[in-house]
């Protein structure tokens, strides 16, 4: 935006001069406050209000003093849906179509939105709103989640005033991978002193939100509160968590049904809604045995423990806009950016680490740890039944274009301008039309220009006719679904929809048609019966997909990410990291999975000796550390909580060292077998390039490390080893070099699975 000009007059001295002050900016009469709570992963049915057994009694307070949406859909993945919400237009229009994780190379796929499609916040900073962006943003290509930036697709670069959260897909509850603003920063606090992200975030949404008030009661702010709950890993209290077990210990076939039942007593879904056969590889509850039954309830209890959490948490920040008068003026919106999540498997995890590197997690295993599920050293998830249940009454989950994974919970409540109370809206809504309704109920129409770029068009469609009216008509305009190569559209209460076998052709894809007005849960298949109408439909898919930069379809998870990451460190080796630098995200540090490296740390240790960590990558449910110990120099290979540790046979001398690891993948195969190990390597620990202590393992990190980052000199969050982090190195530090020495050897369809889990 351009200053206006100079409107006084400017003489030789102050006697022939006039001054002139700008008019400030100021919002549109009666521009209310807006309150977005973004949920991950939580399903349709999660909440209280939309039939869950689980306790939201502050998400249904909200429902109660205003409106639930029945028909509110997402894109089914996290980036994407956020891209959608965010600008007003569709995901792959944007760039996003896929995740922010990756760039394909075309323009659907970019992985970050793009200028041509600004964002609310940059809508509404015209208008005098500030902006707070607080938790998760994932719609920064992660390989510029980095020190380095570039920050034009980071929070303050797409139009929020201030920061607080995570760039990634997920991060650990009691050790988060934060950044204030531009910067990494460490967490304030840990497990241990009682620390929780979601507790820390709404801290900061009241902070900010305070700071607002103190400085600016006048002006309207926006504040875009994104939850890392429901996402895995699944933490909470424990007191919380085992709360559950005996809430679900009935099964998932049991609380499927008492959902629906409630769901269609609320008026939530019709009357005819049936529910539909479990999903595929979903078995009877009564068919599993009773460790894996038992082994189940606790994953879901920590499922439910955390939404349980942070409904206690946004009962404050809803009583501190009470408590400041502000509840009134501020329009709330709750809702989920996707289905529950498939990415537990069918048998769940306590920690997903060791099983996406090849080191199994029996249920033996799993009932051994069951105390330790929800805790700092687990990454759970639950299995699919699970997510099944969270989807009631839909097909399938997130990452999937039926309804399971695109059908999510939305509420809507401003007691100062909507009247309604309680009141369910049937209308179909799609994430990219919140923009378009939250401008229409300010007053303000979307910019053609932002900071000099042209503006593309808005795509979505508001919706405010319905908030005072419930036979509002839905939009008239097409909504088309795509990821992964699964594909979806709506048109006027009929539904297409393809689910895609990755992999298989995409002309084999067997389409599905649905009439949603009269089948809520997708269960009766009219394809055979219409095969007009859904040739219709089909066609007109591939008009939107043409017309929203959809093509081409891609569904190779694999290759996507390893082809990204290839390309950003490209024929780059050798990697210097010097003291003093702060956190290195995981996408940028070096990728040593399936290959030779050398790690050398530049020190000086005096007479009395040093201790303390030179290098760690990961946290404790995966990754490795180099450190000094008791003298002695220590390598901690941990893969899914199992430690392959070697130590120095002799300590480390004083003066100015040089202490290494080398590690050497001895054997390969060159086409593993699925699910096998790939090879047995050796870990040498070197003293000024003279061994000092060899292991062999067969253990490696063959798909992931951790997705926590990188630290020099310390471990600054989920310590990798047995040590108290940070465990700061006591000694003088110059600098650490890591070098690879040879190309990968990885399973790209191994590598998918993994990254697939991180979503």
């Amino acid at each position: 935006m351009s200053e206006p000009a100079f409107g006084g007059t400017i003489g030789r001295t102050i006697a022939g001069s006039k001054p002139w002050w700008p008019a400030p900016q100021q919002p549109p009469k009666g521009a209310p406050n807006i309150l977005v709570v973004l949920f991950d992963d939580v399903g349709f049915s999660d909440f209280g209000c939309y039939g869950s057994s689980i306790r939201t009694p502050a998400i249904d307070a909200l429902a109660a003093q205003g409106l639930r949406y029945s028909g509110f859909h997402t894109t089914a993945m996290c980036s994407t849906t956020r891209a959608a919400l965010l600008t007003g237009r569709n995901h792959h229009s944007v760039g996003v179509g896929c995740l922010a994780n990756f760039d394909s190379g075309y323009p659907g796929y970019r992985g970050k939105i793009a200028r041509e499609a600004g964002t609310l916040a940059e809508m509404l900073r015209a208008h005098a709103y500030r902006n707070y962006m607080v938790g998760k943003w994932h719609v920064t290509p992660l390989t510029e989640s980095g020190a380095t930036g570039p920050f034009d697709g980071w929070p303050l670069g797409r139009g929020f005033d201030r920061f607080y959260g995570f760039l990634d897909a997920e991060t650990d509850q009691y050790a988060p991978e934060l950044v204030l603003d531009n910067t990494h920063i460490p967490p304030p606090g840990s497990f241990a002193d009682g620390y929780h992200l979601t507790s820390d975030l709404v801290d900061q949404a009241i902070r900010f939100i305070a700071d607002h008030a103190a400085d600016r009661p006048e002006l309207p702010w926006l504040t875009w509160l994104a939850l890392g709950a429901c996402h895995a890993p699944h933490q909470a209290p424990r007191d919380i968590i085992e709360s559950y077990d005996t809430v679900f210990a009935h099964g998932w076939d049991a609380e499927r049904a008492q959902r629906l039942a409630r769901q269609k007593a609320m008026g939530l879904v019709p009357e005819n809604t049936d529910l539909p056969p479990r999903n595929d590889g979903v078995k009877a509850w009564d068919a599993h045995s009773d460790d894996e039954r038992r082994v189940f309830t606790r994953l879901q209890s920590a499922f439910a423990g955390m939404l349980d959490h942070a409904d206690q948490h946004l009962a404050r920040l809803l009583a501190f806009l009470e408590k400041t008068g502000q509840r009134d003026d501020t329009l709330i919106i709750v809702m989920s950016d996707n289905g529950a999540s498939q990415e537990g498997g069918p048998l769940g995890f306590v920690n997903a680490m060791g099983p996406f590197n090849f080191k199994p997690e029996p249920i033996a295993e799993k009932l051994a740890r069951i105390d330790d599920i929800g805790g700092p050293d687990t990454h759970s998830n639950f299995p699919h039944g699970w997510a099944m249940t969270s989807n009631t009454p839909l097909r399938r989950y997130k990452q999937n274009t039926h309804g399971g994974g695109i059908r999510d919970p939305f509420i809507l409540s401003w007691p100062k301008r909507i009247a309604a109370r309680g009141e369910l809206r049937h209308q179909f809504v799609h994430a990219c039309d919140l923009v378009p309704t939250l401008l229409d109920l300010i007053g303000i129409d979307a910019p053609t220009t932002i900071a000099g770029v042209p503006q593309m068009p808005l795509e979505g469609v508001s919706f405010a006719a319905s908030i005072a009216d419930a036979a509002a008509p839905s939009k008239q305009v097409a909504q088309y679904f795509e990821m992964f190569g699964h594909r979806g559209l709506w048109h006027d209460g009929w539904k297409a929809v393809a689910f895609h076998p990755s992999g298989t052709p995409f002309d084999n894809d067997k389409w599905e048609l649905f009439h949603l007005a009269q089948d809520f849960s997708e269960t009766h298949d009219l394809a055979a019966e219409q095969p007009e109408r859904l040739a219709a439909l089909v066609k007109l898919w591939w008009e939107q997909a043409e017309a929203h930069q959809v093509l081409p379809l891609d569904d190779r998870f694999g290759p996507r990410f390893a082809e990204n990451a290839a390309r950003f460190h490209g024929a780059r080796t050798r990697f210097t990291f010097h003291a003093g630098m702060g956190h290195v995200p995981t996408d940028v540090a070096p990728d040593v999975r399936s290959r030779d490296y050398l790690i050398e740390a530049h020190v000086e240790i005096d007479a009395e000796g040093a201790d303390g960590v030179l290098i760690a990558h990961g946290d404790a449910t995966s990754g490795y550390s180099l450190y000094v110990k008791d003298g002695h120099l220590v390598h901690d290979l941990n893969i899914g909580g199992r430690h392959e540790i070697v130590s120095s046979n002799r300590p480390v001398p004083p003066g100015i060292r040089r202490l290494g690891l080398r590690v050497e993948r001895l054997r390969r195969q060159a086409e593993p077998a699925k699910g096998a190990r790939t090879g047995i390597s050796q870990y040498t620990l070197l003293i000024d390039g003279e061994e000092a202590g060899v292991l062999t393992t067969q253990l490696a990190f063959h798909t992931l490390i951790s997705w926590s980052g990188l630290d020099i000199g310390r471990d600054r969050g989920s310590p990798v080893s047995d040590y108290t982090a940070p465990f700061e190195f006591t000694g003088r530090l110059s600098h650490v070099t890591v070098t690879m020495q040879n190309e990968q050897s990885l399973d790209g369809e191994s590598v998918g699975n993994a990254e697939m889990a991180r979503q």
